[in-house]
């Protein structure tokens, strides 16, 4: 009995030592360096850090190592402008607006054409924002050199909440180790990134923390406009602007309107007042009102007729890339409808790749990467990890608290959390860049998502949309390239007073 006891004694002891005892777990690491960027002919010094952040979660307990890369003006006051960036997949890493369009150096494409293999151009980038606001890149944990930290998971952050609650987790201590609390704080991001945004902005006014604007490029926050689910006529017209004016700028319709603004406006009441009750009506519509629509969605796409008709009035993206330009052996970009590409399968139903992606990402993962190790200092023996589609098991938890009542893919939506948000905080303002060439997320989409937000006018005022004659990834295109500072230029220095 005494032998029995001494033992179970041991044991519990052993239990609570090893419960108490640290964990062994790898320090976040980061390289500091000194760089610059010349806008406008004045050149700014900045401290980069790039590496990882030790994030800790509710309870102060290390729940990850965070990669990040950040542009601090040298001597600048702490209420200078902070501006939080990342992209969007879901699992993206932040190199494409890094290397883009927001960083010191960028990497210069031929756009709308492919770019050649190395060498590749990475110049001083006089478009950048850090003339007037410091700057955070942010790897979401699977990108980047972001991973869980002891017995965490990758699935623990890979979804719609887990990844709200830890981007928020790493601004916040962000902000409270830099003594940046009291800096006018804004955040940008890119496609799901976007639809991040509206959920971050919400969560973190929810923890006392007020963005001064929050800035959306290539937007969605409704998934109903960007997928294809049955019976389900939206998405249908939330594409078919963006068709329109991919068929305007490769010059698929007869004496077409010559300003693109205007030629939109055209489409835009054609969808709302003729397509929208032709699908409405389903198979009650009248055989010669569906020939009359069809003729009508051929002139505006160069589609044909016939092509309209035996669809049933309804083209999904993918049938639009293929079958667009199919007479030229051509498919047309998802990203950026400008880019063609070789349809190598003539009677495909469908596009078989991006053209606008396999034209540019070999320039931006290899720039990157030259850039992130050689120009930033970072350890060559860190892997840095481009998407998080890449790691084995990358799966996106769809659910969205709030969303309940659906819990589906088609309908998850983050646009309440903004819409809550905005009306909670009446001085908090969004601006939001749409690329009229983008078929990824399509600009009548954002469009009807705000006009059904259910907000009183004065705040339906404090989203500012901007439109662009280009794609996705607007900055790719120059002169989109130098619209895009002045948006985002102006509008940080306007909701910094």
């Amino acid at each position: 009995m005494k032998i029995f006891l001494t033992l179970c004694l041991s044991l519990a002891l052993g239990l609570i030592m090893a419960q108490e005892a640290p964990l062994n777990l790898p320090d976040a690491e980061v390289t500091t360096s000194r760089q610059q960027v010349e806008i406008n002919g004045k050149t700014i010094q900045l401290i980069a850090i790039s590496g990882t952040y030790k994030l800790r979660d509710e309870a102060n307990k290390p729940l990850a190592l965070f990669g990040y890369t950040s542009y601090i003006k040298d001597g600048a006051k702490k209420t200078r402008p902070i501006v939080f960036a990342f992209n969007g997949g879901p699992g993206s890493s932040s190199f494409w607006l890094h290397m883009g369009v927001l960083g010191p150096k960028r990497i210069t494409v031929n756009d709308p054409d492919y770019t050649s293999a190395a060498p590749y151009q990475i110049v001083n980038n006089n478009y950048s924002i850090l003339d007037i606001a410091d700057l955070v890149m942010i790897d979401p944990v699977g990108t980047g050199l972001s991973v869980p930290l002891g017995a965490h998971t990758f699935n623990e952050f890979w979804g719609v909440d887990q990844d709200i609650r830890s981007i928020s987790l790493f601004i916040t201590q962000y902000l409270i180790e830099q003594g940046r609390m009291n800096s006018p704080k804004f955040l940008l991001g890119e496609s799901y990134g976007t639809f991040r945004n509206a959920g971050i902005m919400d969560h973190m006014l929810n923890q006392g923390i007020a963005m001064n604007g929050v800035i959306m490029v290539s937007a969605v926050f409704d998934l109903r406009t960007l997928i294809f689910p049955p019976d389900d006529d939206l998405p249908y017209l939330m594409h078919f602007p963006t068709y329109a004016a991919s068929a305007w700028y490769h010059n698929q319709i007869p004496d077409k309107e010559p300003n693109l603004d205007k030629f939109i406006d055209e489409i835009r009441s054609f969808t709302e007042n003729s397509y929208a009750p032709a699908l409405f009506k389903g198979d009650r519509i009248s055989p010669e009102q569906k020939s009359t629509v069809a003729g009508q969605l051929a002139q505006y796409t160069g589609l044909s007729k016939d092509y309209w008709l035996k669809s049933n009035l309804k083209v999904t993206g993918s049938e639009y890339f293929a079958e667009a330009l199919r007479s030229k052996g051509l498919i047309i970009g998802r990203l950026d409808s400008r880019y063609t590409g070789i349809n190598q399968d003539l009677i495909s139903q469908f596009g078989s790749h991006d053209p606008q992606s396999a034209a540019i990402s070999p320039a931006y993962i290899t720039g990157f990467l030259d850039y992130f190790h050689n120009t930033l200092g970072v350890r060559k023996d860190l892997q840095y990890t481009i998407s998080a589609g890449r790691r084995e098991g990358f799966e996106w938890d769809w659910y969205h608290k709030g969303n309940e009542r659906w819990n589906t893919q088609a309908a998850i939506n983050t646009a309440p959390d903004m819409a809550r948000a905005l009306s909670r905080d009446p001085n908090m303002k969004v601006l939001i860049l749409n690329g009229y060439y983008d078929i990824a997320t399509v600009f009548y989409g954002v469009e009807y998502t705000i006009d059904h937000l259910g907000l009183t006018p004065e705040i339906r005022d404090n989203i500012i949309m901007k439109y662009y004659e280009a794609g996705h990834m607007m900055y790719t295109h120059h002169p989109s390239l130098i619209k895009f500072k002045e948006d985002v230029g102006s509008f940080i220095l306007e909701q910094s007073k």
